[in-house]
């Protein structure tokens, strides 16, 4: 539980950090970005060959590139909208554009759905469309739009990496493969090229510790307690982003905020908690291929 505490704090301070910098130092959405991904690709890497003995050309080697380019668009559409989102809105947003996108390909692929899972998913889709609705505690379309597009690719990857072997080590190997795309996003972006010690600072703390320890903690963690324990805790990573954003950085925490939370949060719990029907023979996509 400790393990999955601190693993919780890490996701919910990848949000603070990247908010912080954006909106309080001088650097730019893509520098952050390539310095977050940089420096969580090194210790990626440093942590899977102490840990697990492997040799480095393994670890270059692990991951594919539809994974890692999933990775990248996180990354980059996460620094992006927190350049507009309050902290709590942008963890909030893309949890739920990451659990609806994951849900969605559940039911896709012939998963079948309680009464109650229906009504779960039905609350959460109202609370983000809520959340969403103009108004003058509405958090800003374009920013709101990068931040579902961030958890949709999240949430495309969480589904590959499912099957795809040793997480960690997969995923030390799709950080690697990011670097030449966020290299390439630089380039493209030089002119916006903005950077001081501060935001470098906040950029290196969300690339090596958030993420790369952040995430060698979640897959410890994660062997240790109950699937559906994990998919729930998860639940309390927008709160304790939001927490984090009203007392570290000052921000409103909005009446719409707080029911939409419930909506979003509550609608999902219900889906995870609750069981699903029997299921029924449905062919699913490999089948039919």
């Amino acid at each position: 539980m400790l393990l999955t505490l601190l693993a919780l704090i890490a996701f919910a301070g990848n949000s603070l950090l990247c908010r912080a910098a954006l909106a309080h130092t001088q650097i730019d959405a893509a520098s952050f970005t390539t310095i977050r991904l940089l420096s969580g690709a090194v210790v990626l890497f440093v942590l899977v060959v102490l840990r697990s003995g492997v040799s480095s050309g393994s670890v270059r080697g692990a991951g594919n590139w539809p994974s890692a380019l999933a990775l990248f668009v996180y990354a980059a559409a996460f620094s992006f909208a927190y350049m507009q989102l309050n902290t709590g809105i942008g963890a909030l947003i893309l949890f739920g554009a990451v659990q609806t996108s994951m849900i969605a390909y559940g039911l896709w692929c012939g998963e079948r759905f309680a009464a109650g899972q229906w009504l779960g998913l039905a609350l959460a889709c109202a609370g983000l469309t809520g959340l969403l609705l103009p108004g003058a505690s509405a958090p800003p379309l374009i920013g709101a739009l990068l931040m579902i597009a961030a958890g949709i690719a999240w949430g495309v990857y969480s589904l590959r990496g499912k099957a795809a072997g040793n997480p960690l080590q997969v995923t030390a190997g799709n950080f690697i493969r990011t670097i030449p795309m966020t290299l390439l996003l630089s380039v493209l972006l030089s002119r916006q090229l903005s950077v001081d010690s501060s935001g470098i600072f906040y950029a290196l703390l969300s690339g090596a510790v958030t993420s790369g320890v952040g995430y060698a903690i979640w897959y410890s963690a994660v062997p240790l307690i109950k699937a559906t324990t994990a998919a729930t805790v998860q639940l309390s990573v927008p709160m304790l982003a939001a927490l984090g954003g009203v007392l570290l950085l000052q921000e409103p925490l909005t009446l719409r905020l707080l029911l939409a939370s419930l909506a979003i949060l509550g609608g999902i719990a219900l889906v995870v908690l609750l069981p699903a029907k029997a299921k029924h023979k449905v062919r699913s996509t490999s089948a039919r291929r």
